[in-house]
């Protein structure tokens, strides 16, 4: 593989995908190149992007960085790579990091693009990096507190990592939710409380939904407290949820808040950034226990065949990680 290109994965049509060979220029100054070694699928947003079912509304918000083309297709998405520094800034060069980067082979990205990965954490388990982003912005809006009684439903990644962060906080009773009986030796191996969603505990002080299905922010909404606060984190693109706001909605003064990875809290501005999230998300990614999430790993060539199996759903999928195998 020449230096001068780089091969890329792209969504030419709903549920269909092509590897494509791209030029690669030179980095100028102040940019680096960076050679992938690891990427990830999840079954969430990218999922969505892939059948094609980002509502028009969405195309500009939804956009990633370094995205090319425009939605709905063609279009070169995603936003989880892990590789090594190959040419550039010579503080960087060599350096295994994080760029919020489509899946790519090789790519040439500006300097401050890039986030070195810590001491101690594996290159392998970064690509949990955006997924963390997430769970992190979701429990800023949740605002768990000291001895909460906390449920979160759906045993996804992101569910699963709120569930994992939620848990450190001193007194909370934390219960991770599903549907499927599979996803107790996830909770398990986080250390936290499982239930099946019909024998979830209610009158919970705080609930997070991020299950993408509308009947589970149904349950969120029935499994609260009186006052409590409910976290809506799924995304459903172009589908349409319905909800029960009569009955006891209103006289149980609950509160629905939604949360959203691309903007950080207001009351977090003044102090934090993308870049530091980033950096604390890294940095909580060394805990060994965390690779429960990583559901299985292929080669990046084998994504055209793979993508639709992923954003289907088929089994019991996490993180799908990829596998970059371009030589030195």
């Amino acid at each position: 593989m020449s230096v001068n290109t780089a091969t890329a994965f792209w969504t030419l049509a709903p549920g269909h995908g092509a590897l494509r060979q791209e030029p690669l220029p030179a980095p100028s100054e102040g940019e680096v190149r960076v050679r992938a070694l690891f990427g990830a699928v999840s079954r969430g947003t990218e999922a969505l992007v892939f059948q094609g079912r980002v509502p028009e509304s969405e195309w500009q918000r939804m956009r990633a960085p370094f995205q090319a083309g425009d939605f709905p297709w063609p279009v070169k998405y995603g936003y989880v790579s892990v590789g090594v520094v190959e040419a550039g800034s010579v503080e960087l060069l060599g350096r295994e990091v994080f760029c919020l980067y489509p899946h790519q082979d090789r790519y040439v990205v500006p300097a401050a693009a890039v986030t070195p990965l810590p001491p101690g954490l594996p290159a392998a388990r970064a690509v949990l990096a955006a997924n963390m982003e997430t769970a992190i912005n979701g429990c800023w809006d949740a605002e768990p507190r000291v001895g909460d009684r906390i449920a979160v439903i759906g045993a996804g990644v992101v569910g699963a990592l709120v569930a994992w962060l939620c848990a450190a906080i001193p007194g909370t009773r934390v219960c991770l939710v599903d549907i499927s009986p599979g996803r107790a030796e996830l909770a398990r191996e986080l250390g936290v409380d499982f239930r099946l969603a019909d024998q979830a505990p209610a009158d919970n002080d705080l609930v997070v939904h991020a299950s993408g299905n509308p009947e589970g922010l149904c349950q969120a909404l029935a499994l609260a407290g009186d006052e409590a606060r409910v976290v809506e984190m799924s995304w459903y693109g172009d589908r349409e949820a319905s909800l029960p706001l009569g009955e006891a909605f209103h006289s149980r003064r609950l509160r629905l808040i939604g949360s959203q990875v691309g903007r950080l809290p207001a009351e977090r501005t003044p102090r934090w950034d993308h870049r530091r999230r980033l950096a604390l998300a890294l940095d909580l990614l060394r805990d060994p226990c965390l690779d429960a999430l990583i559901s299985g790993e292929s080669d990046f060539h084998e994504l055209p065949a793979l993508m639709p199996r992923l954003a289907a759903g088929a089994g019991e999928v996490l993180c799908h990680r990829l596998r970059y195998s371009v030589p030195y």
